[in-house]
């Protein structure tokens, strides 16, 4: 049994968020930052939950996926109304920074307030997706609020393969309208998402006795920004996977090199921040290698003055040397692999300009005692162009001796621009606002596809606040726009519930 008190009482403090507006909605914030979440381990948040709603008289089931669902009556009058439908998914991504002490199984997410914003200054702060979450929450606990028949549907494992969503059983929801609150743009209605498949790529290489007089070095690239592998892959941030290997490459023509170990990347679906190898060098050149990595320091300095500044390329010098390294005839097809295969933006949407239609994400990088692993994050506004894209992958993986495969493939959710649902949300957001909201698709992956499949008759959209950083340490959310949504969805809900409005969507 999952010990809710454990959580939060471990982790009270006096909150930051607590003098913040709408207060509902970040008391839920604050709670979800207090119960760890990672992908796979919402359990105990979902024991809350169900607490927090049987106490509130609110309905709460699990359902054969895992998923969490709330229900909640129509206000008095509004029964007939269709239903409508919140939904979010309740684990976030965990990314620290280097040389912070953080266990995201056990740990409270540390925020602070500044300018504007609410911030994790070291780690992720999850706002991706959990204002979504507490922004629903608070919906059903609003005691004035005028609504249709409500449901919360709040999935689980959405960042680490989507399985709450791909697995929610046909005839699971019983509302016509679908508001998704996982999108990271105020100011705009998004009315479609891009498609996602995995690469995976796999290598056993053979391992030979390391040649006498060599000396073990560490070379680490770090300081780079990160962030979402859809949202900001076009910002031309360095991958540190693709900055090692071509470092190394690079070192390779220069003296005999011979690969112990990499790693980079914890999340195919995050720009990689970091990477390390352990290689041995000759002791000459071992020994002269500084003026080598200073110089690939300011070269990388120069080259991502703008979306890197603070990229570092780092060497250490360690004592005890290894056994073995993976055979020197093997090694030149891996470092060419991952130097020169497909990363970054592939294509650019025809029909909504300045959005990403096609890219590909090398998140993570593995090798150890001889075994290769690594993990691409392909993405698409449309699906034959994703699998294209992916099986390019798999044949590059191939053509350098390597097992590929694709896996944990997801639909994309393709724009309505008839939507009756848009048109009621667009109606209200300029009486709210007086100006009118933006039309967008995002270049990342959202539920509304899986949905769509299980659920066809749904008309759905999506709408949030302004989150920076997500799937990055010092991820922030601003206040203001937090404020703006609550406003925007109460009105959406009540608008919903009037017959009026009811019978244009």
């Amino acid at each position: 049994m999952v010990n809710i008190k454990f959580f939060l009482n471990r982790y009270h403090h006096s909150p930051p968020l607590k003098n913040l507006q709408p207060q509902s909605v970040w008391a839920h914030f604050e709670t979800l930052c207090e119960i760890p979440r990672p992908s796979r381990h919402e359990a105990a948040l979902i024991a809350h939950l169900i607490e927090w709603a049987q106490a509130r008289g609110i309905a709460a089931v699990v359902d054969g996926a895992g998923n969490l669902i709330l229900s909640k009556p129509a206000s008095a009058g509004c029964e007939a109304q269709p239903g409508v439908i919140l939904q979010g998914h309740l684990d976030m991504v965990c990314q620290a920074n280097t040389g912070t002490s953080h266990d995201f199984e056990r740990d409270a997410i540390r925020v602070v307030v500044r300018d504007g914003w609410v911030i994790a200054e070291d780690t992720t702060l999850g706002a991706d997706n959990g204002i979504g979450v507490a922004l629903a929450l608070a919906a059903l606990e609003e005691p004035n609020l005028i609504h249709p028949p409500l449901e919360v549907l709040l999935t689980v494992n959405e960042e680490s393969g989507m399985d709450g969503a791909r697995h929610l059983a046909p005839g699971t929801l019983h509302g016509k309208t679908l508001i998704n609150l996982d999108t990271e743009e105020w100011g705009h209605f998004y009315l479609g998402c891009a498609c996602g498949v995995d690469v995976e790529v796999s290598h056993d290489f053979a391992q030979e006795k390391l040649p006498p007089n060599f000396a073990l070095l560490r070379f680490d690239v770090s300081g780079l920004r990160g962030g979402h592998s859809g949202i900001d892959i076009h910002l031309g941030r360095g991958n540190a996977i693709k900055l090692l290997a071509e470092a190394l490459r690079d070192l390779c023509s220069h003296t005999d090199v011979r690969l112990i170990a990499l790693n980079g990347g914890t999340a195919r679906n995050a720009i990689p921040r970091e990477a390390y190898a352990m290689c041995a060098l000759p002791v000459d050149m071992a020994s002269n290698i500084d003026a080598w990595v200073r110089h690939r320091h300011q070269a990388w300095q120069e080259r991502f003055s703008g979306a890197d500044a603070h990229v570092s390329f780092a060497c250490q010098h360690y004592d005890t040397m290894p056994d073995t390294a993976i055979a020197h005839a093997e090694q030149p097809r891996l470092l060419a692999f991952l130097d020169s295969t497909v990363n970054g933006v592939a294509r650019v949407s025809d029909d909504f300009p300045g959005v990403t239609d096609t890219s590909s994400n090398l998140g993570v990088a593995a090798l150890e005692h001889g075994v290769f692993k690594a993990t691409f994050k392909v993405r698409s506004l449309q699906d034959a162009r994703a699998d294209a894209l992916a099986d390019k992958l798999v044949s590059y993986a191939a053509a350098h001796g390597l097992q590929a495969w694709k896996d944990g493939a997801y639909p994309g959710w393709t724009p309505n621009p008839s939507s009756g649902l848009l048109a009621l949300c667009q109606r209200v957001y300029a009486t709210q606002f007086g100006s009118p909201a933006g039309l967008q698709v995002i270049h990342a992956g959202l539920e509304c596809g899986l949905l769509a499949a299980s659920h066809p008759h749904l008309d759905m959209i999506s709408f949030g606040p302004d989150i920076r950083g997500a799937h990055a340490p010092g991820e922030s959310v601003e206040i203001e726009s937090v404020a703006r949504c609550w406003q925007l969805l109460k009105a959406v809900l009540q608008a919903l519930a009037s017959t009026q409005d009811t019978k244009t969507i």
